[in-house]
């Protein structure tokens, strides 16, 4: 029906058996969260985790694991998703940091071998709370049977200033981009971080979807610049990006709009 909100299932196309990592900034664990809500509203099961770390207080889902014997937790997810259709995982916590611990690449594919997972959720880098950042060395993780890489940048971002308080990792996105220390963020660096082989969704599977989604929507003014930053990402001619949505993920209608590259 005309006017009808469109689910975040919908908008990344995601069907049961995916194992979904989320890149990039401006959204990566409120993105989780809602997804998973959704995905296990469905009755389907959900796993969420990270290869990384997130707070303590960001874990979500019915019940939250903190296992380090990775044998463990594969011998106790098939029985414990009997009664929580959505579970958090964890190796540890970081008790002086408020921190959990995340798991291995190499669980998450255990993991996805078993029948009673429809679907696993990765949190595959941090970003400090910022809207936009870029990966250093050892970023993002993402398992390599990963089948949908989601790369989230905050449309607040765009007219900041290319500074720490903005950007996690400045020095690097001044590197891939070209702008310099200071220089004002345009819909020309954001796409850079986007598509550069180094970039936000550096390390994503060949065969993967890759989908980057401009959220906090409802911070801008309008959809132009919005718009505009969409096109000129699918205009890059990244083989994986096919299209891209723009969303304001802590709202109750999370996907605004879906822009889909032109057909060949």
């Amino acid at each position: 029906m005309p006017g009808e909100a469109i689910t975040l299932k919908e908008a990344f196309s995601i069907h049961p058996g995916e194992v979904i990592s989320l890149v990039g900034a401006g959204g990566k664990t409120t993105l989780m969260s809602a997804l998973a809500k959704e995905l296990s509203g469905d009755n389907e099961s959900v796993i969420t985790t990270t290869t990384t770390k997130i707070l303590d207080w960001q874990a979500s889902g019915d019940i939250l694991i903190v296992e380090k014997e990775e044998g463990k937790i594969l011998d106790s997810l098939p029985r414990m998703l009997k009664e929580y259709r959505h579970i958090t995982l964890a190796s540890e916590r970081l008790l002086t940091k408020g921190k959990l611990n995340g798991i291995s690449p190499q669980l998450v594919i255990r993991i996805a071998e078993l029948k009673q997972v429809d679907y696993i959720i990765i949190e595959a880098d941090g970003a400090a709370k910022k809207p936009l950042k870029a990966p250093n060395a050892t970023e993002p993780v993402i398992p390599q049977n990963t089948t949908l890489v989601i790369a989230v940048v905050g449309i607040d971002s765009l007219g900041l200033k290319l500074t720490g308080e903005n950007v996690f990792r400045p020095e690097i996105a001044s590197r891939l981009t070209g702008l310099p220390p200071g220089g004002v963020i345009s819909t020309d660096t954001i796409t850079i971080l986007i598509t550069h082989s180094e970039g936000i969704t550096k390390g994503s599977p060949a065969n993967a979807r890759i989908i980057p989604i401009i959220n906090k929507m409802d911070l801008a003014k309008d959809s132009t610049e919005a718009e505009a930053l969409a096109y000129k990402i699918l205009g890059a001619g990244h083989p994986g990006i096919e299209r891209v949505v723009l969303g304001q993920l802590q709202s109750v209608e999370p996907v605004v709009n879906i822009i889909q590259a032109p057909r060949k």
